[in-house]
């Protein structure tokens, strides 16, 4: 082998991101002997292991370490120069790829879909639904050009872009019309429903009612607001969605759904890309879209 190939450098960029073989051979779409042998050429070529060839879970040697840094930075620039034709003209134009997570993605892609392409019709929109932590990493490796989600990440390699802010509502059986809206501090003890860890919507409910992690143990929860919301109805408990949610999430369930009117709870929704990305003037432009026209 005369020189490191660019499917080398992708196959051990996957490689240290999965830490496993097949899961990194299934990320690339190849055959889990193909990738492996790519890395053995690839460590031939070096003269040197990038793998600690007896440890499980799979660790880098000291140079393997190094050398992802490396490739890194290097598959870095040559998606940014696939960016680049992108913004060859004034409008955006070919493939964005978009990140949303759940608690907005349902209810936001309808309408993201109609005003891009609307605005911007020689743009093909590519969306990917995930959770926070999820965007961010692909965010910031290239993966995604942008993400929308809950504000702040603080994250300063990334650009923060505020859209706009909604209210978390209430949602209780409909059996409890008529009476009074709970105390956000009593919430708790009233079998409170909660989104499963990782979603960053549970954090802030939790926030909201003062509610400490270690008391969550005994409050349920579930992988999404539509399962959130049926066990309302069966009778389960009580819940927060975001105001977006509730048009569509109401409809099929009979649940009651209320404002909080003092301090109602909020978040503020916006999107994020990477600092000094081609597309930055594009994604602005976009952003500017969703600002004046999504609630």
């Amino acid at each position: 082998m005369k020189t490191i190939t660019l499917k080398q450098m992708q196959y051990f960029e996957a490689l240290v991101k999965t830490r496993h073989f097949s899961r990194a051979a299934d990320l690339c779409a190849i055959s889990q002997p193909a990738l492996s042998m790519q890395i053995k050429k690839l460590e031939a070529f070096l003269d040197m292991p990038l793998v600690e060839k007896t440890s499980k879970p799979l660790r880098l040697t000291p140079f393997g370490e190094d050398f992802a840094i490396k490739i890194g930075a290097i598959l870095q620039n040559v998606r940014d120069l696939g960016d680049m034709a992108k913004v060859s003209k004034l409008k955006p134009q070919g493939s964005i790829k978009l990140g949303v997570i759940p608690t907005i993605a349902p209810y936001l892609f309808p309408q993201l879909i109609h005003q891009v392409t609307k605005a911007f019709p020689s743009v093909n929109l590519k969306l990917r639904e995930t959770i926070t932590t999820n965007l961010i990493d692909e965010v910031l490796e290239g993966r995604l050009d942008a993400a929308i989600l809950a504000l702040p990440v603080s994250e300063p390699r990334l650009t923060e872009k505020p859209l706009f802010e909604e209210e978390f509502v209430l949602v209780r059986p409909i059996s409890d019309n008529g009476k009074p809206i709970p105390n956000p501090d009593t919430l708790h003890e009233m079998h409170l429903l909660l989104l499963e860890e990782g979603h960053c919507f549970r954090d802030q409910a939790l926030s909201f009612c003062n509610i400490s992690k270690k008391q969550t143990r005994e409050l349920m929860d579930a992988s999404s607001l539509s399962t959130l919301v049926q066990m309302v109805a069966a009778g389960m408990g009580i819940t927060l969605i975001p105001q977006m949610a509730a048009s569509l999430e109401s409809r099929s369930a009979s649940v009651e759904m209320l404002r909080f009117e003092i301090n109602p709870p909020k978040r503020s929704v916006g999107m994020i890309w990477r600092k000094n990305t081609p597309l930055e003037a594009h994604l602005e432009k976009i952003a500017k879209i969703l600002t004046k026209k999504t609630i």
